[in-house]
């Protein structure tokens, strides 16, 4: 593997761990194995600790190719509760709001998942990283304070409908950088007069890169740790102590 000139590692994100987490920890195995104090190392693309799935990171020189990547449309598959709405739209947060869901038929579903798809504008979600004056919406929103966010443009490419489990509902989504699944259970309990929140979400591919390609990340340090080193000729390694 050249670290220096850059490989890109496609992650299978566990639940639990924030981008961040995933990117320090493969920071750490790379510098451990070349020796070095500090390494350049990026993900392309944030995924929330709540969801698992594709987790593109990139190395060394690779880190330049980031915003071509996260560009890439993404793929998820995700789960919404219907019947209660939560402040962070999902299990971030807790049950504000209860609704009935009885009247919610698969067909109503179907019926309004279209208004979702093609160019829309969404709202992104008060628990989110979007800056207001300087500051991450959710550090304001977590402190009680009033958000008010601007719909964003965006596109929604596809949209199908996997299950109706009620009150659970399973979405496929391919959708462009910048879509906040959350919202789209937000708006859709709206549509549905039932009131949404998501409870589970995978992102299964982003780009040309399949969450069926990914490592784990015991799979991917183990790799770090093992693989031939190779290094670009303009590179020196540190002298050893």
């Amino acid at each position: 593997m050249d670290f220096i000139s850059g490989e890109i590692i496609g992650i299978d994100k566990p639940l639990g761990w924030t981008s961040f987490d995933a990117v320090k920890r493969l920071r750490g195995a790379i510098q451990r194995r070349l020796h070095v104090k500090k390494f350049k190392v990026g993900h392309a693309g944030t995924l929330d600790p709540l969801a698992t799935g594709v987790l593109i990171i990139c190395t060394g020189r690779a880190t330049r190719r980031i915003e071509e990547l996260q560009n890439g449309d993404k793929e998820y598959v995700a789960t919404i509760r219907l019947g209660a709405t939560t402040p962070s739209f999902d299990l971030e947060t807790k049950i504000d709001k209860e609704y009935s869901w009885a009247h919610v038929t698969r067909k109503m579903v179907e019926e309004v998942l279209p208004r979702f798809t093609g160019k829309i504008m969404q709202v992104p979600p008060v628990f989110s990283a979007v800056k207001v004056d300087g500051k991450r919406a959710y550090n304001l929103a977590r402190k009680g304070k009033e958000v008010e966010l601007k719909a964003k443009p965006l596109e929604i490419k596809e949209m199908e409908l996997l299950s109706c489990d009620f009150p659970e509902v399973t979405l496929r989504i391919v959708c462009s950088k910048g879509t906040y699944i959350r919202a789209i259970a937000r708006d859709l309990g709206e549509a549905l007069g039932s009131g949404a929140h998501l409870i589970g979400l995978r992102r299964t591919r982003v780009g040309m890169i399949p969450v069926s390609s990914c490592m784990s990340m015991e799979e991917a340090l183990e790799r770090i740790s093992t693989a031939e080193l190779t290094f670009p000729e303009d590179y020196r390694l540190p002298a050893e102590n």
